[in-house]
């Protein structure tokens, strides 16, 4: 029998209960009486609402209620909150710009929702939905990220007259001003970041009810955070103490940060359940999905390196302008543009940095953390800008890293941007990634392609990113009166393997069998409280406060272990699930102790029966996973065709409890870096606003042939900020992936004078641009 412990790559338990489809998702969850809402969306970028009228729709069968804007605003339902006190470049503070429900007097996307219909069936409530008359009034709109910030453009709202909301810097702009002016040579780039999607496998879902006997909601719901999406429709939106509303959050079927916080299904759902004494289920469609969910990325920046004439970065300054959509509803929608910017030094000595970012609102989806939550954003613009300066210095990109990355033994580091990396081998890491990919030999790789008459290019990133930020979370262990552990958990699974890895934490320091063990996470009446699940935190955060959880129940049955061993504490030892006591063959088990507990008489004066403790962790600091990654293209030239030919990877995310996960967890998140480069993106039409990707017809996403099989190495360098080690990992293949999948694909075209592509790198774009720069060069 395999070992079920730390740093077993064991397979997950939770596998063949969902691949058997035993899993239970929003969808799955019924509810006796329960009636089916729609939302009716806005079909327009831009407009004012003259009327809405739903009077033949509320005479069709089934329809039971139908609901705008004006409904929510006379219940006096309240908004998010905004702590963020952001000024404008101006100087003015920042408005805030909270989504409604359902819209008040004007849309501000094709998505935004205009009015929810409840009825006896799914197929009824579409049905009303048809019958709704909106007259719109249509007005300009603005979606181009690059343009919202121009002269006489269309505003999303009147009183912004440049549509900047609000502006955040950080760093020193005297020192880099001075860096720039010493500087020998001075790079300075553009980089279009694109908007995308999470497409998740299972789109959102939310389910309301309310008990009028308990006087008490509940919302079944695939949030990342249960516990905070409690507080915030308890506190803000209800006005009612958090115990009169529970959250449950069961299988997920993918979050990426898209699924974290609260969004205005949830507020509706509890909402109309009140209203009408019913239960009411609403489910997304895949191709409402695009509309109705937040979006990720879309960022446009301009970045500046100095060097002196050794090729030493002496300064870096960027300036970005992030579209955040149509409105400010929460901080998570400014999360992703602020907390991530310190990426931006990357692994590199930089001893002075300035980075400004104005948030600008444009008619489209909200923006919020999608997988990376602006890490892989920061990572794409220091490693691009590096490809990019040796190019204009001369210097080989892999001899210019060197001269510049930060020495282990220099560690700890504070950065230019307010980072303290504890540490890392970033120097080793690229070496040996090098050596996986055979780098040495890639000219030969190179020389061969090209009698096949194809481009062939080498890219390399070395990504870094501030995860498993200081936030508490909690955990408890509660034994039953036969000995078998119950775990609850404050953060969320969205399909991480979450049950495994504290599984095998539980099995480490208790000794226990998986199968004695039971995991529960997402329901707010069960656990105590918790922080939720996003920014790679949940082995660091809530696997430690298992870690303390498990040491108090040691010390507690080691009391008890005492007693029934008829020896002193001092003398009792524990390991490998067994007290002992030193020096002799008495032993009994964890599981014997625990059974024991809950008997009165087996108990030393003065215990408390049972064996239930629980612990909240705290981290001093984040941790900060890093590595190398290296990508290898081959490019076909009379067709743009964009084929990755080779991927290897070597990542320190801390000591890993199960390598098979932290595996594949790197490959996840480097099948949606790569899929962003070379595909994915949502699109607007320019002219009228109208969502050009809102199904899989259009939205394209990787299939198994765009890749190729991807060599992953671990250098396991120990964080010392948890007692686990661990640094976390689910974001960590995402980060490297966009910019060494770009700089390859550069590196092919390189040769025949393409200096700049955007992406998706799609083979259109790749066939313009080979047939642009052949026609230039001419």
């Amino acid at each position: 029998m395999e070992k079920f412990g730390v740093g077993q790559g064991v397979r997950r338990e939770e596998d063949p209960r969902l691949l058997k489809g035993k899993g239970l998702f929003v969808n799955d969850v019924n509810i006796p009486n329960q009636a089916y809402a729609i939302i009716l969306r806005s079909p327009h970028a831009h407009a004012e609402i003259k009327s809405i009228d739903i009077s033949q729709a509320l005479k069709a069968k089934g329809v039971i209620g139908i609901y705008t804007g004006k409904d929510i605003a006379e219940d006096k339902l309240g908004v998010p909150g905004m702590p963020a006190k952001w000024l404008r470049p101006d100087g003015q503070p920042m408005k805030y710009r909270p989504q409604p429900p359902l819209a008040l007097g004007r849309v501000r996307y094709v998505g935004d929702p205009v009015a929810l219909i409840i009825a006896d069936t799914i197929d009824q409530a579409k049905d009303g939905a048809e019958l709704i008359d909106v007259d719109y009034d249509p007005l300009a709109s603005i979606t181009d990220t690059e343009q919202t910030i121009l002269d006489g453009v269309p505003l999303v709202w009147d009183d912004y007259p440049d549509n900047v909301s609000g502006q955040f810097e950080k760093g020193d702009l005297d020192s880099v001003s001075l860096a720039f002016k010493k500087a020998s040579h001075i790079v300075k780039r553009k980089f279009k970041i694109s908007r995308v999607f999470a497409q998740y496998m299972e789109p959102r879902g939310a389910i309301g009810v309310y008990d009028a006997s308990e006087q008490r909601f509940t919302l079944y719901a695939d949030v990342q955070y249960p516990h905070r999406v409690r507080q915030l429709l308890a506190e803000k939106i209800f006005s009612i103490p958090e115990q009169d509303i529970r959250v449950v959050s069961r299988d997920v079927g993918g979050g990426f940060g898209t699924k974290g916080w609260q969004y205005a299904e949830h507020r509706l759902v509890l909402w109309a359940s009140k209203r009408i004494g019913r239960p009411i289920k609403w489910s997304c469609e895949r191709s409402e999905a695009v509309q109705a969910d937040e979006h990720g990325r879309d960022n446009i920046t301009e970045a500046e390196l100095a060097f002196d004439s050794d090729g030493k970065i002496t300064g870096l300054k960027v300036d970005t302008i992030a579209n955040i959509g149509a409105y400010l509803s929460a901080i998570r929608n400014l999360l992703a543009v602020s907390l991530s910017l310190g990426g931006l030094i990357g692994v590199y000595e930089v001893p002075s940095a300035y980075v400004r970012v104005r948030t600008v609102h444009s008619n489209s989806n909200p923006t919020a953390p999608y997988r990376g939550a602006g890490r892989p954003e920061a990572t794409y613009v220091i490693e691009r800008m590096l490809d990019e300066a040796a190019r204009e210095l001369n210097i080989d990109p892999i001899e210019l890293r060197r001269r510049n990355i930060i020495p282990s033994e220099n560690m700890p580091v504070n950065t230019a941007l307010g980072q303290n990396y504890d540490c890392g081998q970033f120097l080793e890491n690229q070496e040996k990634v090098l050596e996986m990919a055979n780098y040495k030999e890639f000219i030969n790789r190179q020389e061969e392609a090209s009698t096949r008459g194809k481009l062939r290019g080498i890219g390399i990133a070395n990504p870094i990113e501030e995860a498993a930020s200081p936030i508490p979370d909690f955990s408890e262990i509660r034994f039953a009166t036969d000995g078998s552990a119950t775990v609850l958990m404050g953060t969320k699974s969205q399909g991480q393997g979450h049950e495994t890895i504290y599984k095998q934490i539980i099995s480490e320091r208790l000794g226990l069998a998986p199968e004695e063990v039971r995991v529960i996470d997402g329901d707010t009446d069960r656990v105590a409280f918790g922080m939720g699940t996003m920014g790679s935190r949940s082995t660091v955060v809530g696997g430690s406060a298992l870690f303390y959880a498990a040491d108090k129940i040691i010390d507690k049955a080691k009391i008890i272990a005492a007693n029934l061993l008829e020896a002193s504490i001092s003398d009792i030892e524990f390991a490998n699930g067994k007290f002992f006591v030193i020096g002799t063959d008495q032993e009994i088990a964890l599981k014997e102790v625990a059974k024991a507990s809950f008997i009165p008489a087996k108990l030393p004066e003065g215990t408390d029966p049972g064996l239930y403790e629980s612990s909240t962790f705290l981290p001093s600091d984040s941790t900060y996973p890093n590595g190398s990654h290296v990508s290898e293209v081959e490019i076909d030239p009379d067709t743009g065709v964009v084929d990755l030919v080779g991927y290897w990877v070597v990542d320190d995310v801390g000591i890993m409890i199960n390598p098979t996960i932290v595996k594949g967890q790197i490959h996840g998140g480097i099948a949606q870096g790569v899929g962003q480069i070379l595909m994915e993106q949502v699109c607007y039409d320019k002219d009228s606003g109208q969502l050009l990707s809102g199904s899989f017809m259009d939205y394209a996403m990787p299939r198994a042939d765009n890749f190729v099989s991807i060599d992953v190495s671990s250098n396991e360098v120990p964080t010392f900020r948890n007692p686990l080690g661990v640094k976390g990992a689910g974001e960590a293949g995402t980060v490297g992936a966009m910019p060494s999948l770009m700089n390859a694909i550069l590196d092919a075209l390189a040769p025949i004078g393409v200096t700049n592509i955007e992406m998706p790198v799609t083979s259109e774009r790749v066939w313009s641009a080979i047939n642009k720069a052949r026609l230039n060069y001419q």
